[in-house]
Formats: C-alpha cells, sequence, structure tokens
C-alpha cells in the first residue's frame, strides 16, 4: 500500500480527537490507520494484521474515544494485551490522543499489584479497561468488573497474547463478551489458534493487512550497553562526547526525568534541552526550532511528544530508559536516519532488561551489538582534540594581540612564566569537564569484576556437572509440556520469580510433550514447598510431583545448569505415591 495524503481531520473524527493528534504534531494517519479507522468507527469487527511500529495503538484507539459516552460510568470497552507494561503503554497513549476529552477515564488493570486498588477505582467509573487477560478474568469473577454495557473488545497483540499461554482466559472472556459488542484483533501474525479465535468470535470482520516489512530498522545502526561500573547519566555524557554525532535525541521514561537529565547535561556544558508535555505549545514549537537551527544539539524526551519529530540533524537516538514495548522502540529509532541518511540507535539496558531487548530484537528481526562505553582517559584525549581543534581557529583572530598584553601584565602581577599561567588558565577553562584524571576509572573495576564473576559462574558450573546426580536432588515432574507452549526458560524464570530460588538451586530440566521434569534440591524449606504447590506456568498450574526419573542427559556432556531435552514419552518416570507437601525440604548444604 503506497502512502497516502489523506489527513486525519478527513477521517471523522470530533474536534478534541483532532485538536489533541495537532497538538502532538501527528497531521497525517499510517497505512494502518487509513485502512482501519473508518471500519472502526462504522462498528464493524476487523481483524488487522500490521508490524510493530505501524501506528496501530492510535488506529484502534481514536475510534474507540471517538463513539465514548462520558456520562456512562460503567466500562464501555475493554483492551486486552500481553504485558502490564503494554497495557500501561497502551493506557497511556490513550489519555495522550484523548486529553483534550473532557471527564475520560482510561484504566490500567494488570497482575503482580495489590487488586483492592484496581477495584476500587472501578467504583469510581472508568470508560476504558486496558488489560491483562488474567487481571480481566478475575475481576469479572468477582463481580468488580461488569461487562453489561461494554460496547467495544479489542486484543492488541493477538499472537504474542497467545504465545504466552492466554489462550483459555482469552476465549472465557469472549464469552462472556454481549453478543452485540465489537470485536477487534490486532497481530503481526496470524497463527493457527487464532485463526480459530477470529472463526468463532468474529463477525464477517473487515481483513486489514499492511503487514509489509517495517524499513525503520533498515536505516538505523542498533547498538546496547549493559549497565554496570557507572551511572547512567555519565554513560550519556561519555557516549555525547565520543559518538561523532551532529544533534541527538535522548529518551527517558517521565516528564521529571526530561528536567533532572537536560539540566545535569546543561551544568557540563552540553546544548541540552527538555521535551515533555507539559511545556507550553510555543515554548515547545521554540525548542524543536533550536534544535534544527543548532542553538542546541541535545533533545531529552519522552515518548509522546517526540514522535512525528523530522529532524535531519538528528544522527543519534540515545535510549536512556528501555521502552516498555517494541512499537514505541521503533518509533523512537526512527526519529534518527532521516533525509536519506543513516542513524545511529544506543540502548542502556539493566541486566534484569535483557528479556525485553531479546523481545525487541526478535519483532524486529534485527540483531543488536553490545558495546563497551570509552573511558575515562579517552574521553578526556577526545576533549583535548576537540579543544586544540576550537584554539586552532581562534590563532587568527584580531584581538589576540590585547590577550598577549594582558598575559605580559599578568605575569608580572602574578611574578609567573607564561607556561604556568597557561595551565591555570586551562585548568579555569575545563570547568566540569576535565581534560584529565587522576583516580582510577570504575569503569574498569566493573570489567574486572565481570570478568572475576564470569570465571565464578564457570567454575560453579564445573561444581554443578559433578553434583548433577547426587543425593542433593529430587527430580519434580511438571504436569505442563510442549503441548502448553512451555518452554525451559519459563519454568527457570517461574522457580526463580516465585520461589526465589537461584541459578545454581535449579538442576537439569527435560521437557517432554505433556510434563516437564526438574532437579530441585531435597532440602528446601516449608515456605518455598508451600510456593511450589501453587506454582503456576503460562497460566497453567504444574501439580509439582516427586518421580523416579532417570532420562537425564550424562553428566560427562552436560552443558550448563538447564537443558531443553526432547522427551517423547515418559516411560523412565515413575510417579511416588506421596506429594510435596507432605515432606519437608529445605536448603541444599554447601
Amino acid at each position: 500500500m503506497q502512502d497516502s495524503v489523506i489527513q486525519f481531520n478527513e477521517l471523522a473524527l470530533n474536534n478534541s480527537i483532532l485538536s489533541a493528534l495537532d497538538g502532538m504534531g501527528f497531521v497525517s494517519p499510517t497505512p494502518i490507520q487509513i485502512s482501519a479507522i473508518p471500519h472502526l468507527l462504522e462498528g464493524k469487527d476487523a481483524l488487522g494484521k500490521a508490524q510493530t511500529g505501524t501506528g496501530k495503538t492510535a488506529a484502534f484507539s481514536l475510534p474507540l474515544l471517538n463513539k465514548l459516552n462520558l456520562k456512562q460510568r460503567k466500562p464501555q470497552a475493554i483492551v486486552l494485551s500481553p504485558t502490564r507494561e503494554l497495557a500501561i503503554q497502551v493506557a497511556e497513549e490513550m489519555k495522550n490522543l484523548g486529553k483534550n476529552i473532557e471527564g475520560l477515564k482510561v484504566l490500567e488493570v494488570y497482575g503482580g499489584v495489590s487488586i483492592i486498588e484496581q477495584v476500587r477505582a472501578l467504583k469510581l467509573g472508568a470508560h476504558i479497561i486496558v488489560g491483562t487477560p488474567g487481571r480481566v478474568q478475575d475481576l469479572i469473577n468477582r463481580n468488580c468488573l461488569y461487562l453489561d454495557e461494554v460496547h467495544t473488545f479489542i486484543l492488541d497483540e493477538a499472537d504474542e497474547m497467545l504465545n504466552m499461554g492466554f489462550v483459555d482466559d482469552v476465549t472465557w472472556i469472549m464469552e462472556h463478551a454481549p453478543k452485540t459488542a465489537q470485536r477487534v484483533m490486532f497481530s503481526a501474525t496470524m497463527p493457527p489458534m487464532l485463526k480459530k479465535i477470529v472463526e468463532r468470535f468474529l463477525r464477517s470482520p473487515k481483513y486489514i493487512d499492511v503487514a509489509g516489512k517495517n524499513h525503520v530498522v533498515d536505516k538505523v545502526e542498533q547498538k546496547f550497553w549493559v549497565v554496570r561500573g557507572i551511572e547512567k547519566n555519565e554513560a550519556i555524557s561519555r557516549l555525547l562526547e565520543t559518538e561523532q554525532s551532529d544533534a541527538s535525541i535522548i529518551f527517558v521514561r517521565t516528564r521529571q526525568d526530561t528536567e533532572r537529565l537536560s539540566n545535569w547535561l546543561s551544568d557540563r556544558d552540553f546544548k541540552s534541552s527538555a521535551l515533555h508535555g507539559d511545556i507550553p505549545q510555543s515554548q515547545r514549537e521554540r525548542t524543536i526550532s533550536n534544535i534544527k537551527r543548532g542553538v542546541i544539539d541535545v533533545l531529552v524526551a519522552t515518548d509522546v511528544v517526540a514522535r512525528g519529530l523530522d529532524i535531519s540533524r538528528v544522527t543519534h537516538v540515545f535510549n536512556y530508559d528501555i521502552p516498555f514495548d517494541v512499537e514505541s522502540y521503533i518509533h523512537r529509532i526512527g526519529r534518527t536516519g532521516r533525509a536519506g541518511r543513516k542513524g545511529k540507535a544506543i540502548l542502556l539496558v539493566r541486566t534484569n532488561q535483557l528479556r525485553m531487548l531479546r523481545t525487541i530484537e526478535r519483532v524486529t528481526k534485527s540483531s543488536m551489538e553490545e558495546i563497551q562505553l570509552p573511558l575515562r582517559d579517552k574521553v578526556a584525549e577526545t576533549r583535548l582534540v576537540k579543544l586544540g581543534e576550537e584554539l586552532e581557529i581562534d590563532k587568527g583572530n584580531k584581538t589576540i594581540k590585547k590577550f598577549v598584553e594582558l598575559i605580559e601584565k599578568l605575569q608580572k602581577s602574578l611574578k609567573i612564566d607564561a607556561t604556568t599561567l597557561a595551565a591555570i588558565l586551562l585548568k579555569r577553562q575545563q570547568g566540569r569537564r576535565p581534560l584529565f584524571y587522576i583516580d582510577s576509572d570504575p569503569m574498569v573495576e566493573a570489567i574486572e569484576r565481570d570478568k572475576q564473576r564470569r570465571k565464578e559462574r564457570r567454575d560453579g558450573n564445573r561444581d554443578f556437572r559433578r553434583n548433577l546426580h547426587s543425593k542433593n536432588w529430587d527430580t519434580y515432574q511438571f504436569q505442563v509440556g510442549r503441548d502448553q507452549g512451555v518452554q525451559v526458560k519459563d519454568i527457570v524464570g517461574a522457580l526463580a520469580n516465585e520461589l526465589g530460588l537461584t541459578k545454581g538451586a535449579i538442576g537439569a530440566i527435560k521437557l517432554a510433550q505433556g510434563q516437564s521434569y526438574v532437579q530441585l534440591p531435597k532440602a528446601m524449606n516449608f515456605e518455598i514447598t508451600g510456593k511450589l504447590r501453587k506454582l503456576r506456568i503460562r497460566q497453567k498450574e504444574v501439580y509439582a510431583v516427586v518421580c523416579d526419573f532417570n532420562g537425564f542427559r550424562d553428566s560427562r556432556n552436560f552443558r550448563g545448569t538447564r537443558r531443553d531435552g526432547d522427551l517423547r514419552s515418559n516411560r523412565n518416570a515413575r510417579q511416588r505415591n506421596y506429594v510435596i507437601d507432605k515432606r519437608k525440604v529445605g536448603v541444599p548444604r554447601n
């Protein structure tokens, strides 16, 4: 589909929505928005196939906001998202798109936090509920969320939702939806299970397919740095000084962070300015004009206000905070690589966020290169080179003779030679960006600590291999396996997050079609045992029981602590006649 010259004011949207779009700098809709909005405004069921980063959140949000009855207290729309991060992001974008709709209430609901506050918010009334399937189902079962006045159901990232094991929850919710409600699904792919849900619940749906490749990632070189050794402020400073950049945008999550980081950079002589939703429109326009004209070089911004920015000077995008979802990431890096130029995007990621980084790589079909920050001495060297270039330009200045006379006067009054006087002046000139460092660089220490951790991990794996088949372990059978879409990483994540087990306390893992076999320490305490009894993986109870099983790979061929073997039968497993809550278990002795 070719880009259209159609504009938002031609799509039958009300003035409140159009004014919000105009304030955000949005004029022309994307292909998915052009195709979807007219059908959704008519109330038709729809299935949209579109890659992340094509603007599908606005494609379903704008028609929904357009038809709300603000006098109605009960929810009128349910939007299901696969993760709480995405639910928060979708709700935030809806609030921004509807910021000029007086009285609009969008409520996000998700697990992992107290349900009490969400129930209390529901009682106060909400027009749109954005939530994860499990929490939405829970609220319905508690008679806290009523669907009788819901006229729209939306499944966002439907394929990802099914991949995460929410098929039963989604089906249950759709079964309880009013028969007259509009049903809309957006997905990047069309797996067989999703086709079955479409056939069952959507009525003569309109098919919208703009799933062509997103070319943003082709134009942008993507890299990441794992946060270690120094704070992110210092990391950004080093990157800004050593990267060959013209202008840069730094993305942070909150409005407060834009001001804080911009002020920190300005104090260190970077020409920086903040951009967020609370800044008046006239000031925002002035800020954008300043970066285009070279008055400022660094823009610290939130996601929403920076969407749609087209500044040809921007060569670099720095993701100070990792975004909640892939679509936001694509929007961010799309701010560089403009006007036919190549751009560069660098992501600062903490170790507990690496899973989101891998999700970004998978969805965008790209690969990011891990980088190491330049050491402080390299940064100081860069500053000295830049100072030399500036002094070279100033050599021919006509006023230099006057300053020579001042130097001679200062030499006499201070009784020092010219070299010492030049050193004093140079020290004053460097300000808060030193030209050399005396103490050690914390990055060097961090690199050494990382090497030591890797060595200890290797040594620990060797010890683990020696003890793999020792008497310190029991083998548990979990009643979930490949048939339920379970992977080794799901089991490890559940044991680590729900039971608090460390990597060394999780033994070998073997996957079968309908079950899994996991080695866990014999000596676990009652608290951990109780949590294991209630453990769920991909929304399924595991019903863990101790069993006899000898189908793990021989320890001589063992490579690390977790294996994803393909077991086709459970003939080697003989379940014992007692379950875990009849046993007392504890922590393995070292």
